[in-house]
């Protein structure tokens, strides 16, 4: 598949809408930041600029992830001491990183008026940018709810457990009924059978179809593979340090999936990520796919 290409203002433009994926999951420990890494990496190997931001502001570990050596974080932003741009650390392939704080209490606490604040940071960012991944926190608190909403895509990142099932359609039916996400795809996270992934999948949609009036799409798996595991241990990308695993290429797989979501034309009414460039590129044409 060829990768994708704008088909509207050149790419060299820092004004084009940037697609916007909100990696989440009802429960810690299904491999959320393991996802949001290695589709970063996987993206940027196909050509696109990767921004990540690490919305979990209280226990942030994407950098730790990959491995990378951040001074500033997103608490420093918030205080008024630094940019957005003077925070952003650069990871594997050129992928960017916005870190978060690790251990400060208050930043896992905020507000509605500071997660408004963070998400409105972004319209001053001025580089040329083509995805936005935020890797939230786990459960549905206000954090969560703030940054998947301000999102354009929403992917659940689902284990074999019931308490992860229960707690992602707990999340699904949040967004749903009190913000109005229509739309979720869900990832299967460490499956151990080639046909793991799907049933996961129809089990969820099962009780979605039933009790909710969302579309839920199945985003493909991820298996449990030995080469992912040492890769979290090195604190690397399984895509970048085993490429031929299984787990990298269902990465790479994700990463073709996710260039074909589309990006917004125009603003939705509401708060969301790089508002302004959705504005002016915003024509009433096209439909968010």
């Amino acid at each position: 598949m060829a990768p994708w290409q704008p088909i509207d203002a050149p790419s060299a433009s820092p004004h084009r809408p940037v697609k916007v994926i909100a990696v989440t999951g009802g429960k810690g420990g299904v491999g959320k930041t393991t996802a949001t890494a290695n589709l970063a990496v996987a993206l940027a190997e196909r050509g696109r600029e990767v921004l990540v931001l690490d919305a979990d502001l209280g226990l942030a570990n994407i950098d730790v992830v990959l491995g990378l050596q951040a001074r500033w974080n997103l608490s420093h932003v918030l205080a008024g001491q630094r940019a957005l741009e003077d925070v952003i650390v650069t990871g594997p392939m050129g992928i960017r990183v916005v870190p978060a704080s690790s251990g400060l209490r208050h930043m896992a606490n905020l507000g509605a008026l500071e997660h408004a604040a963070l998400i409105r940071a972004f319209s001053d960012f001025s580089r040329h940018l083509d995805v936005l991944l935020v890797d939230t926190a786990a459960g549905i608190n206000d954090s969560v709810l703030a940054f998947a909403r301000a999102a354009h895509h929403v992917l659940l990142v689902v284990c074999d457990e019931p308490a992860s099932l229960t707690d992602a359609y707990a999340l699904i039916k949040v967004l749903n009924r009190e913000h109005g996400v229509p739309r979720f795809r869900m990832l299967a996270s460490q499956t151990r059978s080639a046909g793991e992934g799907r049933e996961l999948y129809q089990k969820l949609r099962r009780v979605c179809d039933r009790f909710l009036d969302v579309t839920l799409e199945f985003a493909g798996s991820v298996p449990y593979d030995e080469c992912a595991r040492r890769a979290v241990q090195h604190q690397a990308a399984v895509v970048e340090a085993y490429p031929g695993s299984l787990a990298a290429q269902a990465f790479k797989k994700l990463a073709i999936k996710a260039d074909t979501w589309a990006v917004p034309v125009g603003a939705r009414g509401h708060l969301e990520f790089f508002v302004e460039r959705l504005v002016v590129a915003g024509t009433g044409a096209g439909a968010l796919q």
